[in-house]
């Protein structure tokens, strides 16, 4: 299950094409092995740099330069202008006749 949750993450796209299957599989296993009562500290040391080496943690990202955006279909939605359900200020903007005033 977790191996399904984690290929279906944005950053499998960079293992993917480094060919980071078997550092994938290993943090799995490893991460398993910590879960397990009794598990040494020092797994747990070596779970959280396996996570950043593949990017699944805040400073994983900083240090690999990964930024991940948005989905398509989100950019696309933003990409629209909204419709405000009031007029914008230029929309009220009225240009006074000089002559007619006072």
């Amino acid at each position: 299950m977790l191996w399904q949750t984690l290929w279906a993450m944005p950053q499998a796209v960079m293992w993917e094409a480094m060919r980071q299957d078997l550092e994938v599989a290993l943090y799995v296993r490893d991460l398993a092995l910590f879960e397990q009562p009794g598990a040494p500290v020092n797994l747990g040391t070596l779970v959280r740099q396996q996570a950043d080496a593949l990017g699944l943690t805040i400073p994983g990202l900083r240090v690999n330069r990964w930024k991940i955006g948005q989905p398509a279909a989100a950019q696309e939605k933003k990409r629209q202008p909204r419709k405000s359900a009031r007029p914008s200020a230029r929309d009220r903007f009225r240009v006074i006749d000089g002559d007619r005033a006072g």
